[in-house]
């Protein structure tokens, strides 16, 4: 559904975009993250067609976004970081003015601007000029704008920016609801939690360069390496010979033992078993927390900022 091959983007001298490849399918969440000014906003503009690659190609949709510009902008929905709304206009007039602009007809996009409205709380606001909303009401209701014309593509910078807690739950299920419908989403976003929670897969760019991509797991594994697990006994453990001689042991205290395996899913019922064998009574045995962040904090650091694909 969105594919790259180097994808490249110059302005005068500064190589903002430097050979970005990309592979997103039907029903796949992407989520773009960097610092800032790392390129995630410019590959943005050149997938919606907004910017016209310096070279290299890409297809959102199965539309080259050169040749068939205006195709690949009917098949996108976008959220930016600024929403241009039109403050003296109501809600419904604002969506209906959209909806217009994408050829829906007018009982369509009536019906598609309450619905949506209803999905994310605004329904009572309908009527309210937008220079009344709040700012997060302003940022789900532009949300609300991009997904009007009901596209398979999704293009969203920071959605759930400036949002309570309960607005932005609302907006990350509908995310997810909308990937269970096969719709293709790429998310721009500094919240680590949120992207750990919706990314189907993770591309990390720096200085316009992707760093890595893959899964939450792979990139894990890649940058915090062998996952580590806990043990934790009902008493002291005071003979450790009955523990296999090859368990790679990394810290450990008088009840519990912390180790890394790499095959865990066959490593540790075999560890469990040979530990209440040998008469040592298990409580928990549970995975050490890893993180996103971490792992991006790791990519982004590191010395050399080599590509890895996962």
């Amino acid at each position: 559904m969105i594919f790259t091959r180097n994808l490249t983007k110059k302005f005068n001298d500064l190589l903002a975009v430097d050979g970005v490849d990309l592979d997103v399918a039907s029903g796949q969440i992407l989520t773009l993250l960097g610092p800032n000014g790392a390129g995630k906003t410019t590959t943005v503009r050149m997938l919606t067609s907004v910017l016209t690659p310096t070279c290299g190609t890409a297809k959102v949709a199965g539309f080259d976004v050169v040749s068939q510009a205006d195709k690949v902008r009917a098949s996108v929905g976008v959220l930016t970081e600024s929403h241009g709304l039109y403050r003296r206009m109501n809600a419904l007039e604002y969506l209906d003015f959209f909806g217009e602009l994408y050829g829906m007809p007018a009982s369509e996009r009536r019906r598609r601007a309450a619905d949506l409205m209803e999905m994310f709380g605004l329904a009572d606001a309908a009527r309210r000029r937008l220079g009344e909303y709040s700012k997060g009401m302003r940022q789900k209701l532009a949300l609300v704008r991009a997904m009007i014309h009901n596209p398979p593509v999704l293009l969203l910078d920071e959605p759930t920016s400036a949002m309570d807690p309960e607005s932005a739950r609302m907006v990350r299920d509908a995310i997810l609801s909308l990937r269970s419908r096969d719709r293709t989403i790429v998310l721009c976003t500094h919240n680590l939690s949120e992207a750990e929670e919706l990314a189907d897969q993770i591309a990390i760019i720096r200085r316009g360069k992707i760093i890595s991509y893959g899964t939450l797991a792979e990139l894990e594994e890649q940058y915090l390496g062998v996952p580590e697990y806990e043990i934790r006994f009902a008493s002291p453990i005071q003979d450790f010979s009955g523990f296999p001689p090859d368990l790679a042991i990394s810290e450990r205290g008088c009840d519990w033992v912390r180790f890394r395996s790499p095959d865990p899913f066959v490593q540790n019922p075999l560890l469990l078993r040979s530990l209440m064998d040998n008469g040592l009574p298990v409580v928990t045995l549970r995975e050490v927390g890893r993180s996103l962040e971490s792992a991006y904090l790791e990519a982004v650091n590191h010395p050399n900022g080599e590509v890895r694909h996962a």
